[in-house]
Parts: C-alpha cells; sequence; structure tokens
C-alpha cells in the first residue's frame, strides 16, 4: 500500500476556481495562494448570509488509542460519498499544528484513499495563519514585557503574568523559562514559559468570532495579567488590540482547497481538543452552511473531548447545531479498550470485544443525552471478522444507534457510501438539541455536569491552588462562562491508564485558567501539558526532499 503522501501526489488536482465553482463561489471572491488553495473574501458572506442553513453532520470517535480510529479520514470519506451521491458538499476541517506533525502523531489531512490536498502544503506551512497566530501572541507578550520594563503605569504584578509566549513546535525545554537576564537594559526578569500555539486563546479567538469586528473586540478582552492589587489587566489596557487584529486581517479567512475527489473543503482553525476547544472556525463552518446543502465536519479526539466542547462551547456561540453526530470506531480499538495488548488486536477476541465496547456506548449514550441522533461509523480494517462487526453492529442498534461498515480508507468516497446513506437517515430524525449546563451556573456545576454526565464520574476535586483561582474568578464576575475542559483524550477518566468505560472515579481539577477573550474558562486536569514534547524517535526524522522537491516521509 502507498503510503498517504504517495497517494496525494499522485492526485490530479483541480484549479481552485472550478472547486469554489461547486460552491457557486465567484473568482471575485477567491484570493488565491498558487493554483490549488485560496482564502474566501470576507465579501462572499454579505452575499449569502441571507441564504438557508445546510444541513450540518458532526463527526466525532471514541477514545482514541494507538490503534487509531480515522476521524478525518471518516470525515473527508463522507463527504466524497455524498459528493459521489449528488449533493452539494462541503468539509470543514481544522488546520493541523507542525508540533505533532514533525513529532509523534503525524499529519492531519486525512489517510489513505480519503485525503485533503495539496496535503504536504495543509501539513506543513498552509496560508500562513498559525504563524499569523504565533506572531500576534507573542507580539501582546512583547508589549507586557516593555510596559513593565518602560514603568510599569498600570502597575502589573511580575510575578502574575498570565500571557505566555508559544510557538507552533514541541519543545519541553521551553514549558519553564526565565527571561529579562542580563541586566537592567534587558528587560525585568521573571518566570514564564512557552505554549504551543494551538494552545494559544488567540486560537481560540480565531475560532469563535463571527468577523473581524467580533475578533477584535475578543482581542482586547484577553485577561494578560494581574496589578498588585488584583486587578485583571486586560489587553485594552496595553493599546495595541488594533495592531494584534491587524496581524489576522487575512488569517481570519477561511482555507477552501479539496479532497482528493474534488470535493470542496474549507479548512481554518486547528485548537486542540485535549487543551483547547477542538473545532475548526465558526466562520468556515457558517460559510460552508451556506454555500452546501450538507457540511461534514469535525471535533478533535473522543466525543467526551471534542464533541462536547463542539456542542456546549462552538454552537452556544455560533447559534447552530448538528443534525446528526457520527462516531468513528475501530474493532481493532475497541479490544484495545478491553484490554487486549495492541500486539494481539489482530486476533479474535470476542471477550475484550464486548468489554471494550462499552466505550462506544457511552458515547452514543452521550451524544443522545445532547438529544441528537448518533451514526456509528465502523473503519474497517482487513483483520476484522463477519462476527466481531456483527457483535457490534447488534450492540449499536441496541441502542437505537444506526451502523455503517466504512471503508474509505481504501476506497474513498465508493467505500462510504453506506454512511452516507446512514447519515442522510439519520438526519431526518427528530432532534431536541440541548445543551449540557447552562452558563449562568456556577463553575462547579458546569464542570460537575460534565464530569458526571459526560464522563460518567462520580464527582469532582478542586486542587487547593485551583479553589482559589475559582474564588478569584468569581470575585472578577467572570464566572458565568463556559467551561473548556483540558484532560487526557485517552479515556473518558483524567487517567489515561483507565481505558474502557471506567467508573467509580472523580475528575480533579488542578487549575483553573481565565479566557475571557475567547469566552470561557479552562479547566486543567490530571497531567495536562499545554507545551508538548518530541518522542524519543520524532516524525521528523523520517522526512526529506530531493533536489526536484518531492516530499518523503511526511506521513
Amino acid at each position: 500500500m502507498k503510503t498517504d503522501v504517495e497517494i496525494a501526489q499522485e492526485a490530479q488536482m483541480q484549479h481552485i476556481r472550478q472547486i469554489a465553482a461547486k460552491l457557486d463561489i465567484c473568482e471575485d471572491d477567491l484570493e488565491m495562494y498558487g493554483k490549488y488553495k485560496a482564502k474566501i473574501s470576507l465579501d462572499a458572506w454579505n452575499k449569502v448570509k441571507n441564504d438557508k442553513d445546510g444541513k450540518l453532520v458532526l463527526v466525532t470517535a471514541i477514545n482514541p488509542t494507538p490503534a487509531g480510529e480515522g476521524k478525518t479520514t471518516t470525515s473527508v470519506g463522507l463527504a466524497d460519498a455524498l459528493n459521489k451521491q449528488g449533493k452539494k458538499v462541503a468539509v470543514a476541517l481544522r488546520e493541523p499544528s507542525l508540533g505533532p506533525c514533525f513529532g509523534l502523531k503525524g499529519g492531519a489531512a486525512g489517510g489513505g484513499y480519503a485525503q485533503v490536498v495539496p496535503m504536504e502544503d495543509i501539513n506543513l506551512h498552509f496560508t500562513g495563519d498559525f504563524h499569523a497566530i504565533t506572531t500576534a501572541h507573542n507580539l501582546l507578550a512583547a508589549v507586557i514585557d516593555n510596559h513593565i520594563q518602560q514603568g510599569n503605569a498600570l502597575d502589573i504584578d511580575v510575578r502574575r503574568v498570565a500571557w505566555k509566549r508559544v510557538l507552533d513546535l514541541n519543545d519541553r525545554a521551553l514549558r519553564h523559562v526565565v527571561i529579562g537576564m542580563g541586566g537592567k537594559a534587558h528587560g525585568v526578569p521573571r518566570e514564564t514559559g512557552f505554549d504551543i500555539t494551538v494552545a494559544s486563546e488567540m486560537m481560540a479567538i480565531l475560532c469563535l468570532s463571527s468577523d473581524l469586528e467580533d475578533m477584535k473586540k475578543r482581542l482586547g478582552q484577553i485577561v494578560v495579567a494581574y496589578t498588585r492589587d488584583g486587578r485583571a489587566v486586560r489587553a485594552d489596557e496595553l493599546n495595541v488590540t488594533g495592531a494584534l487584529t491587524l496581524l489576522f486581517k487575512d488569517a481570519i479567512k477561511p482555507n477552501l482547497v479539496q479532497t482528493l475527489e474534488g470535493t470542496p473543503a474549507l479548512i481554518h482553525g486547528g485548537p486542540f481538543a485535549n487543551i483547547a476547544h477542538g473545532c475548526n472556525s465558526v466562520m468556515a463552518t457558517k460559510f460552508a452552511l451556506k454555500f452546501a446543502d450538507v457540511v461534514v465536519t469535525e471535533a478533535g479526539f473522543g466525543a467526551d473531548l471534542g464533541a462536547e466542547k463542539f456542542l456546549d462551547i462552538k454552537c452556544r456561540f455560533a447559534g447552530i447545531h448538528p443534525d446528526a453526530v457520527v462516531i468513528v470506531a475501530t474493532v481493532r480499538a475497541l479490544k484495545m479498550h478491553g484490554g487486549l495488548p495492541k500486539t494481539e488486536l489482530g486476533k479474535v477476541d470476542m471477550a475484550a470485544l464486548e468489554k471494550g465496547l462499552a466505550n462506544l456506548t457511552k458515547h452514543i449514550e452521550n451524544v443522545q443525552k445532547f438529544g441528537l441522533p448518533a451514526v456509528v461509523a465502523i473503519n474497517a480494517f482487513p483483520t476484522d471478522t463477519k462476527e466481531e462487526l456483527d457483535f457490534v453492529e447488534e450492540k449499536c442498534v441496541a441502542m437505537g444507534a444506526s451502523v455503517a461498515l466504512s471503508e474509505v480508507w481504501a476506497k474513498g468516497g465508493e467505500g462510504g457510501l453506506e454512511l452516507a446513506d446512514k447519515v442522510m437517515e439519520a438526519m431526518e430524525k427528530p432532534s431536541n438539541f440541548r445543551f449540557m449546563y447552562e452558563v449562568e451556573q456556577s463553575i462547579p456545576e458546569k464542570i460537575g455536569a460534565v464530569a458526571r454526565e459526560i464522563y460518567g464520574a462520580d464527582g469532582v476535586d478542586f486542587t487547593g491552588p485551583a479553589k482559589k483561582q475559582l474564588a478569584e474568578i468569581e470575585a472578577l464576575g467572570l464566572d458565568k462562562m463556559p467551561v473548556c475542559m483540558a484532560k487526557t483524550q485517552y479515556s473518558l477518566s483524567d487517567d489515561p491508564t483507565k481505558l474502557g468505560r471506567p467508573e467509580g472515579f472523580r475528575i480533579t481539577v488542578k487549575e483553573l485558567r481565565i479566557s475571557a477573550g475567547a469566552g470561557f474558562i479552562v479547566a486543567l486536569t490530571g497531567d495536562i501539558l499545554t507545551m508538548p514534547g518530541l518522542p524519543k524517535k520524532p516524525a521528523a526524522e523520517n522526512m526529506d526532499i530531493d533536489v526536484q522537491g518531492r516530499i518523503t516521509g511526511l506521513f
């Protein structure tokens, strides 16, 4: 079997003008980056904003394992299948981060014969959106330190500067640093650190803003530090909100590319789902809903993370909700959730499959708690047996979820036709969408609702520092916002070793962070790192480019 990058390099791509025409986007509304990439002008929104929205399909998954689930691959393949059936369809996805691309996870543009292209560009610098975020974020950091250096008129407590710097790479050595060394002329010494760009609040702001004006307002509301008497200092007070917004003048525009089969793909924004809210931009999704009759989008990692935050945060701000939810699972991953070692996943073990199936059934329950119809996509592997597939289908149908075998990795859209049929049927079912909590509830109540209802926890505990942060947030009057849970993706609990459907556990909140610009409170649980490190053998070691410009080893 060819590698993903080899398949992508053999693709006969259509000019981006042709892709835009499929959504009735005229060439005047495109800002082209070569022949195969373009940004969609913000003027295009004024032409379609009063049009009826299409149907929205959210693709999520079980808790991921090293065995792999194929969520993005399924999203792309489903869109291609709907395209084959004559639907006016678009897929809306996140942009990949360079950190995992060069680290362990690899690229994030789908896989096999269900990919978005140009794959190399999308996985690397693309149209520069992440660089804009990195630059704007670090400009604000530099202005804070300059303000302190130049007399500190705002009386910022140098021990309580909340705004770190960012870089879109995995680099554990930058988690904790001391800056301002070298004497008076080089700044005020203080401890700080780096986060990865996709964890930046500015990434969340880009993805949740409805337009440039809304983005400017949100950027100004960022809490960057605290004064020595405990007052929250906003970015607006440093008089650079205009400059920050200026750096996003192009990044705010959704990117248009295509799948291997020529289905339009809007790829814009890319917050991680374990440390951020894990969804592509509101603007790209809302553009797509005006341009297409059916829009397929995804949320990162398992439904306990990406889907919960898509529904409780993104849908709340955007005023949208899905018409159906696809939950991606593999027989191999379910057996791993049932305790089978990774080396033995190719063998039939019905006991392990039944035990691991509890993870999938919990995610089905969760989707139904939001009042939405669920469709299970079983991402097919050659080692799957009829006995195993029939067993999974039987259990899912008993729970009221449709099931379809997905073979899009090997067959592209052709391998997703059954899934497309089931999704179209599900979207005709009645839904009663509801949020898991109301923003007016207290922070403990909101976190408790997610922990109990979505994770299956018995309750929530707050550490001493988290209790102090909670009291401060309440005193500042910033507690009436949604909560963004930062949690391991590997388990429904906050312990990555607890696979399947753990019971009898509690969630521990270690830290609460204010993201006033994004409009939510981040609750950090477990050992979540906002700056990942590289593995012993990074993916970067396998990558190369020859004198003809041909890339190898990207994925």
